[in-house]
C-alpha cells in the first residue's frame, strides 16, 4: 500500500497530511497574526512555518513511524506561469529534504490544486478529478471560478470568473476587524449571521461570470457607522458574496452546462452557502476541516503520481 505524506504552507496555516489511498490525517495550525491586523509580511509567514514544520510534522506522525513512499509539497498559489509567494518556499525545501533522506520522489504541486483535490475527496467524489467540472476557490485571499479538466493525475484549473478587486475572503475579514472579531473572521462572521433574522444584500452585477465586491466594503463601514447591529452586518455581507457567487455559478452553468461544481477554500465552508448551492445545482462541498488551507489535497495528488508512475512505468 502507497502511503504519501504532503507539506502545505499557505499566507494562513501550516499542515502537513498522510493519505494512504483510502483514508488519511491532516495536521494543521493557524499562523499567529497580531490583534487588529489583516495577515502578515511574507518574511513573518515564512519564519513561523520554518519553526512550525517540524512539530506539525511530529504530531502527524504521532509514532514516528516514516515508513512513506512519496513526499509531495505545494511550491506556488496556482499552476500558471509567474504564480509565486515566499511563504511556500518552507514547505518545498523541508519536504525535498525529507524525501532525499527517506529515498523517496519528491512530487510539487499548487496550493490550489491541493484546494480541489481535498475538497474531491472529502465530498467523496474523488472520480471529478479525473473529468471536466466546474470549481471555486473560495479563501482569504482567492476568489476565482474555475474550469477544471484532468491533467494527468493532477488537474488543469483555467480561471473563467470570479472577483476582479477584492476577495470574499478579505471582504468578510476586514468586516471582522471593523466589528472587532478574531483574524481570521470567516467563523465567527458566521456564526454571528446565524442570530440575524434579515435577509438584505446588495445586489452585486456580475458580467460574464465576473463581479466586484470593494463596493460592498464601503456598505458595511456605513452601516457600522450607522450602528447597525453586529449579526446583521454579517448577514449582509455573506448575503452580497452568496448572492454574487450565485449568479457567476449560473452564468458559468449555462456556459458550460451539466457539469458538476465543486467548493473549496475556507469560505466555502459557510452554512448558508452550502444550503443555496445543493438546492440550486449538482454542488459538492468539501468538509468543513478541508475547506480551510490544508495539505490533505497535496499528499492526495503525490499519491496519485506515484500510483500512475507505478501502475504505467
Amino acid at each position: 500500500m502507497i502511503r504519501a505524506i504532503g507539506l502545505d504552507t499557505s499566507n494562513y496555516t501550516t499542515s502537513a497530511a498522510w493519505f494512504d489511498g483510502r483514508t488519511g490525517r491532516n495536521v494543521g495550525r493557524l499562523l499567529e497574526v497580531p490583534e487588529g491586523s489583516l495577515g502578515l509580511r511574507q518574511s513573518d509567514a515564512l519564519f513561523q512555518h520554518v519553526k512550525r514544520l517540524p512539530e506539525i510534522v511530529e504530531t502527524l506522525l504521532d509514532s514516528n513511524d516514516l515508513d512513506f513512499e512519496v513526499v509531495g509539497a505545494s511550491t506556488r498559489p496556482r499552476e500558471v506561469e509567474d504564480s509565486y509567494m515566499p511563504c511556500f518556499l518552507a514547505g518545498e525545501s523541508q519536504g525535498r529534504v525529507l524525501a532525499e533522506v527517506l529515498g523517496v520522489p519528491f512530487y510539487p504541486c499548487s496550493h490550489q490544486q491541493g484546494h480541489i483535490a481535498a475538497a474531491a475527496w472529502s465530498a467523496g467524489c474523488m472520480e471529478l478529478l479525473d473529468r471536466p467540472h466546474l470549481a471555486w476557490h473560495l479563501s482569504g485571499g482567492t476568489t476565482e471560478l474555475l474550469y477544471v479538466e484532468p491533467d494527468g493525475v493532477l488537474v488543469r484549473a483555467r480561471q473563467i470568473g470570479g472577483t476582479r478587486d477584492l476577495a470574499a475572503g478579505q471582504l468578510i475579514d476586514r468586516t471582522g476587524k471593523r466589528l472587532g472579531l478574531p483574524f481570521p473572521a470567516g467563523k465567527a462572521v458566521d456564526a454571528l449571521s446565524q442570530e440575524s433574522d434579515q435577509n438584505a444584500y446588495f445586489s452585486v452585477k456580475v458580467q460574464e461570470m465576473t463581479f466586484s465586491l470593494s463596493g460592498i466594503e464601503n456598505k458595511v463601514n456605513a452601516l457600522a457607522d450607522a450602528g447597525e447591529s453586529a449579526p446583521n452586518i454579517c448577514r449582509f455581507v455573506l448575503g452580497c458574496v452568496i448572492h454574487a457567487v450565485e449568479k457567476a455559478t449560473e452564468q458559468a452553468l449555462a456556459a458550460y452546462p451539466g457539469l458538476p461544481v465543486l467548493y473549496a477554500g475556507g469560505v466555502a465552508g459557510n452554512r448558508l452557502l452550502r444550503e443555496r448551492a445543493r438546492a440550486a445545482h449538482e454542488a459538492h462541498f468539501a468538509l468543513p476541516e478541508y475547506s480551510a488551507d490544508n495539505a490533505m489535497g497535496v499528499a492526495i495528488l503525490s499519491w496519485r503520481m506515484l500510483q500512475k508512475e507505478r501502475t504505467y512505468g
